[in-house]
């Protein structure tokens, strides 16, 4: 378990930071579908009296009885003094979510005194539902105001025109739901994907994507909202097993994730909260032990999202028009250490 894992050896620690500072431009396979959502387990009503943890994000925090991380987060909780309600959804993005109006039922559930925490990015890059269209959940990049009119021809709105924005304005009409119902809003990094890369000293580190990091940090950061991390938390735990031993928390592809790798994620939750010092620490059972690397490692991750802040206020020019060819999975920026997801 993660709570008993050993520290990183400085020198590799020293090794990953260095190389995660470095970047490169690396292309990333199209994120593959999760797996059938079956066994889906019956949402539990909540305790009207209590606060309530709502976790909103896709397959990473949502796949199947047990398979997400959200499903084992309030394991953590002591559900006497705050629900957990997950109602995070395989296959969605920050855009898909809204147009299938999952994010309207949410908010029909959501009070004063709760809290919303927002895990986007993994369907993001997707194509933007034209001609060819395989799931229309795409967005448009950064966090300026640019919209694109496309025909949809597929999705909760096929046959409409519908004017897509970027993927910071997505976010930041959530932010701004949650505020007007008088809850808070916290925005996650995205899970870890299962893919690894040599340092110069020939070391493997998983990779760290930073497409949508950054405009989350950038909100958080002028908006003044937490930015819970867990994906450097995550990355070092896996880091510190080895990519062989990383490997078998995900049997199914290089992004979901089996039930133990979900509980582990949980895990990386609840520390990045704690590394965070967020308010949700008084609803814990009890605090998990915060790794020392994981810290470091949180920190040259806050750097880096810092640094990358200013290219994520810059949205590209609308993309042309979709056709099947164009349909090709975007190429994301990579850093090694932690890497996109679904």
């Amino acid at each position: 378990m993660f709570r008993s894992l050993p520290r990183i050896m400085t020198a590799l620690l020293l090794a990953f930071t260095a190389s995660l500072v470095a970047q490169a431009p690396s292309a990333t396979p199209a994120v593959p579908p999760p797996p059938p959502q079956t066994n889906l387990p019956p949402r539990a009503p909540l305790n009207p009296s209590l606060p309530t943890i709502f976790v909103v994000g896709d397959s990473t925090a949502s796949n199947g009885a047990d398979l997400g991380w959200g499903s084992h987060l309030g394991d953590y909780f002591d559900l006497t003094k705050v629900n957990v309600a997950n109602r995070a959804i395989a296959g969605r993005s920050s855009r898909s979510f809204m147009d299938e109006g999952h994010w309207d039922s949410m908010l029909a559930e959501l009070k004063a005194g709760d809290y919303v925490m927002l895990q986007w990015g993994q369907n993001d890059g997707s194509d933007l539902g034209g001609q060819g269209s395989r799931n229309a959940r795409g967005d448009l990049k950064g966090d300026g105001d640019a919209t694109q009119d496309v025909m949809q021809t597929t999705g909760a709105k096929s046959g409409q025109l519908e004017t897509i924005h970027t993927f910071g304005w997505y976010n930041r009409k959530y932010v701004a739901d949650i505020l007007a119902k008088r809850a808070t809003p916290m925005f996650l990094s995205m899970t870890i994907h299962n893919s690894w890369r040599p340092d110069a000293a020939g070391v493997q580190h998983v990779s760290l994507d930073m497409r949508f990091g950054p405009v989350m940090w950038k909100i958080a950061q002028e908006d003044h909202l937490a930015f819970i991390d867990m994906a450097p938390v995550e990355a070092t735990r896996m880091e510190s097993v080895g990519k062989d031993k990383a490997s078998l928390w995900f049997p199914k592809d290089y992004v979901h994730t089996s039930a133990e790798g979900g509980d582990l994620n949980a895990q990386s939750v609840v520390i990045a909260l704690e590394i965070a010092k967020s308010p949700l620490l008084k609803y814990l059972k009890a605090p998990l032990p915060i790794p020392p690397d994981a810290v470091t490692a949180t920190k040259t991750s806050e750097d880096s999202l810092a640094a990358n802040m200013a290219a994520a206020s810059v949205t590209p020019p609308p993309r042309p028009a979709e056709t099947p060819a164009a349909a090709a999975p975007a190429t994301p920026t990579a850093m090694p250490m932690a890497a996109p997801a679904k």
